[in-house]
């Protein structure tokens, strides 16, 4: 199974349009950052975790033709606004797989009826196949099982996605202790760390390195990261051994 980060930015990405931060204006391209979404990928399977707004550029910049479904982590625009460019897929494959929770699909369907709506469907617009999930039930993508894991995004709750041996966060605050039982033996962790300072509702660079030395998976990448973490060599090169950051389009096997 492979893992691809199509995007390890935070909500604005990085560059921030109009921003002289040197974070910004770097030339390496490891700082260069899209709005976090990955693909998970085996055999002539396919699927998305998250579609924010780069979700196009996403799929042009992998020449990606087929998706075979959509997980959603929670309802925030920068994971889920990119829902209309599914479009092509759905012409050309029929209605697209995704997978929610209550809350999510609540939001979606506020802010996207027209794709959501059974009757008197505007025409061109893409269509869904709605999978409900929740964290205490699994569920199949493919021939594979994916656990989802409760976590705290300050007032909302979002969901991490266990599959085989590969554990997917993003925007955790805290994970409850009763979902930890879910992260045993897990060898791939992907975890947010948005900054070096404190934050409501995400996991700091302390915080997310502490979280993921308890977890203790062999390797982690964090991602959904801002501008005011630092420069990526910088700050990768100072992480403890079997930590590093994600970086747009870095492909791991799992």
């Amino acid at each position: 199974m492979e893992l691809t980060f199509l995007g390890t930015g935070t909500s604005q990405g990085i560059p921030i349009i109009g921003s002289d931060h040197p974070v910004c204006r770097s030339k390496d391209p490891k700082d260069n950052r899209l709005r976090s979404s990955a693909m998970i990928s085996w055999g002539t399977h396919r699927y998305i975790i998250d579609c924010g707004p780069d979700f196009r550029a996403q799929m042009l910049h992998h020449s990606v033709s087929k998706i075979d479904g959509i997980l959603f982590t929670h309802e925030h625009s920068d994971h889920t606004a990119g829902i209309d460019d599914i479009r092509p897929f759905y012409f050309r494959q029929g209605e697209i797989e995704v997978y929610t929770s209550k809350a999510t699909l609540a939001s979606l369907k506020r802010r996207f009826d027209y794709i959501f709506e059974a009757d008197n469907k505007y025409p061109g617009a893409p269509g869904v196949s709605v999978n409900e999930i929740s964290e205490d039930k699994p569920f199949k993508i493919g021939d594979k099982w994916v656990t989802p894991i409760l976590a705290n995004h300050n007032r909302i709750d979002v969901l991490g996605f266990r599959i085989d041996n590969l554990v997917y966060f993003t925007d955790v605050k805290y994970i409850p202790k009763e979902e930890f039982k879910k992260l045993e033996g897990v060898e791939v962790l992907v975890l947010n760390a948005l900054r070096i300072e404190s934050h409501h509702s995400h996991l700091n660079l302390d915080e997310a390195v502490e979280l993921a030395q308890k977890i203790g998976a062999k390797q982690t990448y964090f991602t959904h990261i801002s501008h005011m973490l630092g420069f990526h060599k910088e700050v990768d090169s100072q992480l403890p051994s079997g930590i590093n950051l994600a970086y747009d389009n870095l492909k791991i096997t799992i």
